[in-house]
This record gives C-alpha cells, structure tokens and sequence, in this order.
C-alpha cells in the first residue's frame, strides 16, 4: 500500500514537472547551435553514452525495451544532474540473434567496443570534456570498461576523462535483488519482474499506456526458474524456454518506478564522484 501511495504521488508529481517546460537534453533533438551554447555557454560539457539493446524479452514485452528503459534513464540522469547531454542510445548489444526466440539482434564484443569508442572521440571532437559510458545490458559492460580506460588514458593529459559507470547497472540489480527477497517477491532473471516492471512504469507514467508491455500476457508470464549463483541448472528439467527467467507475474508500475529511481540516483552520485575526484586531482 505504501509503495502504491508514492507511486501515485510520483505520478501526478511528473506529469506536473512534465507540465513545466524541461531543458532539452538530448543531443538528437538539439541542433548543432543549440549544442554548441550548451557546452559553451551553459557549461554542459558532460555527455552520457548509454547504451541499450535489441532483444527478446520474453513473450509480454516489446524487444527493444533495453533502448525504451536507456532512452528514459539516461534523460532522467542529465536532467538531475544539470550539465550533462544525451548521446543518442546505441540500440545494439553485446548479443547473438536466436531462430526459437526471434527478437534480437546483437554485435560482437570487438564491433560494439569500436562503435563506443569512437562515438566517444567524436563527442569529445564536438567539446565534451567528460564523457560516460554505461549500458543497460550485461552484454557489453565488460568492453565499455575497457573502453573507457583506454581513452582516459589518452585524453586525461588534455584534461579530458572518460568513465564508465557501472552502478546503475551492477549495484542497483544487485541492490534491487535483494530489496525484492527482503520483501517476499521471487527472485527475477530476464525478461521477469524487474524488467517488465520498470517498462510497465514508464510506459504508464504519462497517462495512458505506450504499450510496451503486453499487459493481457502478464498473468502468464512465468518462465524456467531463476538459477541462483554458484548453483547449476537441473539438465533433467524441463525447459520452458519462452524468453522469460523467473516470475513476471507479478510486476507492477510501482516496482518499476523503484527500480528507475535506483538506476538513476546510483548513476548521478557516481557521476559526482567522478567529477569530485577529477576536480581535485587537478587543484
């Protein structure tokens, strides 16, 4: 009860903040001017590459939610921390297509930390002096860790850095993880509870519904169980196989919004604490 009071509350609180004109923060709806008096002239001189994802989430939800969920975030997090820029989401993974699940279309290791890699120098070409890659898949965190050391390295005796923010990916699921057990909800893997969750939140959070989630399949959508770290998979069970690991059934907006605000709020204070050891590397 007292998670759907806040959700409500935090409803009618974004359509009124919707309702307020916000700063544009996006750098696919910017033109180049408007980019250009940003940096310069508003010292938003941050920008953020966030990377979604095309793929299958089981049978209840739309395929490209990774770059639904990233676009959604990545807004919330330049928006809270008030001099930052959105790169356009990156809408492929670290991924392999799949003939009996038909709903993704992945990128090897190699391409996706290239694309990466040179987006980034191409922001820092445009005259972002901070620039921070995060993904909302777990295909890819490895490369843009990688990638990001790489280029701080190269650019760090210009006085320009590249980060890689794994918080709101790691951090939060694991932390989320463990708030849902405390809380009596089953333990989640793909496609299951926190995923459809979070896309039933946003989808639903303006009024109305986006559709992203298809909502009459929810009350079945329960997939092959949820195997635990260090356990291995029963090799006589019987497989579901339907895109789903764990219990879907039962996500709600209200769970969504919890996970949103965690990704966000780690992502913001990570970002602070990068820029607060930069600053001071530098005094």
């Amino acid at each position: 009860m007292k998670l759907a009071i806040l959700f409500l509350t935090g409803s009618a609180a974004f359509v009124f903040a919707q309702s307020m004109r916000e700063p544009n923060v996006e750098f696919d709806m910017m033109t180049w001017a408007e980019v250009k008096k940003a940096i310069h002239e508003q010292g938003k001189i941050n920008a953020i590459v966030y990377n979604g994802g095309t793929e299958q989430r089981g049978p209840q939800n739309v395929n490209g939610g990774h770059n639904l969920m990233a676009r959604e975030t990545a807004r919330a997090i330049a928006l809270k921390l008030g001099n930052a820029i959105v790169a356009p989401v990156l809408p492929y993974s670290v991924n392999d297509a799949s003939a009996t699940l038909p709903g993704t279309i992945g990128i090897t290791g190699p391409l996706f930390a290239a694309m990466n890699e040179q987006i980034t120098e191409q922001l820092i070409v445009s005259g972002f002096k901070n620039v921070f890659l995060m993904g909302d898949h777990g295909g890819g965190q490895k490369e843009l860790g990688e990638v990001a050391k790489k280029l701080d390295a190269k650019y760090a005796p210009q006085g320009i850095h590249v980060y890689f923010c794994d918080e709101m990916y790691d951090k939060a699921q694991n932390d989320y993880w463990k708030w849902l057990a405390e809380n009596k909800y089953p333990s989640y893997g793909h496609a299951s509870i926190m995923d459809t969750s979070e896309m039933l939140y946003l989808s639903t959070r303006e009024g109305g519904d986006k559709g992203w989630v298809r909502k009459e399949l929810i009350k079945t959508a329960v997939g092959d169980p949820v195997v635990q770290r260090g356990e291995k998979r029963d090799p006589n069970a019987k497989r579901i196989n339907n895109g789903i690991t764990g219990d879907a059934r039962p996500s709600t907006p209200e769970l969504g919004k919890k996970i949103f605000d965690m990704k966000v709020d780690y992502a913001v204070n990570q970002i602070k604490r990068f820029l607060g050891s930069s600053s001071a590397a530098n005094n």
